[in-house]
């Protein structure tokens, strides 16, 4: 976001909301994909309470209060729009209504209302013929008209059901656009205005040059995604741009629509990510890594005008916070009781917490981090790998401190604390009370028979088959 700093993007929608409200810069996923991290937004809880670290695609929401239904209990109308990446799909989970854009995720026999909306215009199941992958970092410009982006649509949904609303209710209203997780398809609008322009170089460090010298976690992560060559990294960090300032645009759209509507100073938005991407930093791609550009996400919380003190306009608050915290904070700003299942704390209480724990995936890509509001440690139990990182100094994780001298004290505070962490099959991992994790494997590159997930023709629809090899396989 340009309110962060970063030295090439437009976000002027985000950097407006941050003047007018709070950017929290410690802000993170607790599990940095999709699946676990929303099941935290919406459930208020870490991953230990909802029983997801993986990505578990056909696990249902856990029996808890969630953040729709608790608003729902207390009068409000509440609906999601766009991604919502629950099973099955048309699971409320406490919401009134879904319209859905799962992209292209057609599970059980569910076409979802954007591939309904498709192909009312007369592109049936063609929303992925641009060819590219939901998991890869190849672009190209979007392929068909352009109200037909799932941008533009997610956002012209949100702004007919908030003009749709019941006016004797209070609303809450999910808004969750798909991009600009990969597939990589800007309009061409979009990344033309970022074609001239030189892009920020991806990080590199001493501990990522050599493969050889990677935990096995990452080792697998670099062979499943090849590096590109300096050119197509720049466009491909220019695409991944162009989505974002798109998103930022039609976030105006809906904000209008709340300002024409008469209700948005009664209003309070909050806007966040289920996680970030590496985008090429120390080689490597995607999600799933406790690194900066994966884990740590935007954060951005305006009140409603009659909050003064509480969300004060233009603040940065650098309190450790995730996911989990969204549920308190916005019941605690409507004043609703927030359920004693929450692990979550209100980011605009007093309250804080030390220290912040995250965890994702087991066995081979399994990858641990704790994080004290200065200094991370980040673990990998394959290998048995230590990092710590001093962010204040090195924000983009170039500097390993872990075998520093100077830091060993630092070290084994955040090893303990990482320590009485763990949990469930991890717990094999300590001998005698010490972290021991398991010795380091031989990785070998996995052939990638599906182009990372690759989409192809959706119509007619796919036929039913059984969910589970539905999940592994789209």
């Amino acid at each position: 976001m340009g309110a962060a700093g970063h030295p090439v993007i437009e976000t002027p929608t985000l950097d407006a909301l941050a003047r007018a409200g709070t950017r929290f810069t410690n802000a993170y996923s607790e599990t940095p994909v999709c699946v676990p991290a929303r099941r935290s937004l919406m459930t208020g809880t870490d991953p230990r309470t909802h029983g997801d670290r993986i990505a578990q695609g056909t696990l249902r929401m856990p029996d808890l209060p969630t953040l729709a239904g608790t608003f729902r209990d207390a009068g409000y109308q509440a609906a999601a729009i766009g991604k919502l990446h629950v099973y099955p799909q048309r699971d409320r989970i406490g919401f009134d209504d879904v319209i859905l854009a799962e992209e292209g995720r057609q599970l059980n026999g569910c076409v979802d209302d954007y591939e309904a909306f498709l192909a009312e215009r007369g592109h049936p199941g063609q929303h992925f013929l641009h060819g590219m992958g939901n998991n890869e970092y190849g672009w190209r410009p979007w392929h068909l008209p352009e109200e037909l982006h799932p941008t533009n649509w997610i956002a012209m949904q949100a702004a007919r059901t908030i003009k749709r609303r019941d006016p004797t209710r209070p609303g809450f209203w999910y808004v969750s656009f798909t991009a600009p997780h990969p597939p990589l398809v800007p309009l061409a609008s979009y990344f033309e205005r970022y074609a001239r322009r030189d892009v920020d170089e991806p990080a590199t460090a001493d501990w990522s040059a050599a493969m050889d010298n990677l935990p096995p976690a990452l080792q697998s992560m670099r062979h499943y995604w090849p590096a590109l060559p300096p050119e197509q990294l720049a466009d491909m960090r220019r695409a991944y741009y162009a989505l974002c300032t798109h998103i930022d645009h039609q976030l105006r759209i809906i904000i209008g629509t709340l300002r024409e509507e008469g209700i948005l100073d009664d209003t309070v938005v909050l806007f966040t990510s289920d996680h970030g991407d590496m985008l090429g930093d120390h080689g490597l791609y995607a999600k799933r890594l406790m690194y900066e550009a994966s884990a740590n996400i935007p954060m951005i919380l305006m009140g409603a005008a009659s909050d003064g003190d509480r969300v004060a306009p233009g603040t940065v608050d650098d309190r450790l916070c995730g996911l989990q915290d969204v549920m308190a904070t916005l019941l605690d700003l409507c004043g609703i009781e927030v359920p004693s299942t929450c692990t979550g704390l209100s980011m605009v209480g007093a309250e804080r917490r030390d220290t912040f724990y995250g965890e994702c995936s087991e066995g081979l890509e399994a990858t641990r981090m704790v994080h004290d509001g200065r200094f991370k440690l980040i673990w990998y139990p394959v290998g048995n790998r230590f990092q710590l990182f001093d962010l204040d100094a090195d924000p983009g994780e170039t500097r390993d401190l872990a075998a520093s001298r100077d830091h060993q004290d630092r070290l084994a505070v955040l090893r303990q604390v990482l320590r009485d962490n763990l949990y469930g099959s991890d717990l094999a991992y300590v001998v005698d009370g010490e972290i021991v994790g398991t010795p380091a494997v031989e990785v070998r590159a996995r052939p990638n028979r599906g182009l990372s997930g690759q989409r192809g023709l959706q119509y007619p629809p796919l036929p039913y088959r059984d969910p589970k090899l539905a999940t592994r396989t789209l």
